[in-house]
């Protein structure tokens, strides 16, 4: 059995019903609209968002899920795969998960409004059924992701970015989402607000974990399924790369810099940069600190009874930092 099939097993049946309500959440009289979500549903991936919402409310009420919890999954997807779409727009990118995106097929316009589409379906599911206080976590998400991103674009087009900007970025970009999806979870079924950010902290730190193991695969040989070096020709700054412009001297760093700013097409430099940042440790400092983000998510599960939805987020957050994809 592989991770991801052992990690849902105590959410089996959850996860199967929530397919069902997730596809019938997307639903509308529009019969392309109805062809592109079919689309979607048929492409998933791995689902890991609703999984964290049902085993972290599972964990935290011995094992119970409502209705609530159904739909905070249902909208987390939903808003989810709109700001996919959105981003493989922004990217001009024609192949997500290995298949053809929605702009590829459909082109932009429709591919753009598909996304709106999502996100209001997502934040009408909780409107409607007076989740008002799911429909806060969302939101804030859904800012913080719009502020990450637009705060990397910014720096990207000056390089001037530091440790503590960078964790910022992926805060916001990546950890928010999660952190949003395990406090959702907690509150779906519990009251105690303790327990809630208890819980959202737990999902922000994986959520850093998970994009610092992102970061390093952009300098690694591996075949996941997308070329090395993509960061470095978008003029993205990411941990590896700071903590070596952090600490080579000033002459290398005038290189490195002209490298990213000048040079970032010429494959033959990007290959040079990667080394460079291989041979000074970068890789080694990233994923030291990628494993400092898992060990305090890890300690915040320790108050919790064991049980297996409490083994499966354990075996969640290590799956994280040890995926090869």
């Amino acid at each position: 059995m592989n991770v991801t099939s052992q990690i849902k097993q105590p959410i089996f049946k959850e996860m199967e019903l929530f397919e069902k309500k997730f596809y019938e959440s997307m639903t509308s009289q529009v019969a392309l609209l109805n062809r592109i979500t079919y689309y979607i549903v048929n492409r998933k991936g791995k689902q890991m968002r609703p999984m964290f919402v049902f085993l972290t409310a599972k964990m935290v009420s011995a094992g119970t899920v409502n209705e609530r919890t159904y739909r905070g999954a249902c909208v987390i997807e939903l808003i989810h795969t709109a700001t996919l779409v959105h981003d493989d727009v922004v990217d001009d990118s024609n192949r997500r998960r290995g298949f053809f995106s929605i702009n590829a097929l459909w082109k932009n316009k429709i591919a753009v409004l598909v996304g709106d589409y999502l996100l209001s379906k997502g934040l009408l599911l909780s409107i409607d059924n007076g989740d008002f206080d799911l429909l806060k976590i969302i939101s804030i998400a859904v800012r913080e992701m719009s502020e990450g991103e637009l705060l990397q674009i910014e720096k990207a087009r000056r390089l001037d970015i530091t440790e503590d900007i960078y964790y910022e970025i992926i805060r916001k970009k990546t950890a928010t989402l999660i952190a949003a999806c395990c406090a959702l979870g907690a509150k779906s079924v519990i009251e105690d607000e303790i327990q809630v950010e208890n819980m959202r902290k737990f999902g922000e730190l994986i959520g850093m974990a998970f994009q610092i193991k992102d970061d390093l695969f952009d300098y690694t040989d591996d075949a996941i399924g997308k070329p090395t070096g993509i960061d470095i020709k978008e003029q993205k700054m990411t941990l590896p790369l700071i903590h070596v412009l952090n600490t080579c001297t000033s002459k290398e760093k005038s290189w490195l810099i002209n490298s990213i700013k000048n040079h970032n097409k010429d494959k033959k430099r990007v290959k040079e940069v990667i080394a460079f940042v291989k041979n000074n440790d970068g890789l080694l400092y990233a994923e030291n600190k990628m494993l400092e983000f898992q060990q305090e998510a890890l300690l915040l599960l320790e108050n919790y009874p064991t049980s297996d939805f409490k083994d499966a987020l354990i075996l969640m957050v290590n799956y994280v930092i040890e995926r090869k994809k």
